[in-house]
């Protein structure tokens, strides 16, 4: 099988699924790995900066 046609296959695979994940949808999931990510760049200044 040529991996163009694979990739096909996968695509429409995935068109047929309902579970459509728009972006509105993953707004808690994103504010958290956000959150996350800001807590770590703070965490990473103080240890410069000491």
């Amino acid at each position: 099988m040529k991996p163009n046609s694979r990739f096909i296959k996968s695509i429409v695979a995935a068109a047929k699924t309902d579970e459509v994940r728009l972006p509105w949808t993953r707004g808690a999931t994103r504010q958290a790995a956000i959150e996350l990510r800001q807590r770590t760049e703070a965490h990473q200044t103080e240890a410069k900066s000491a």
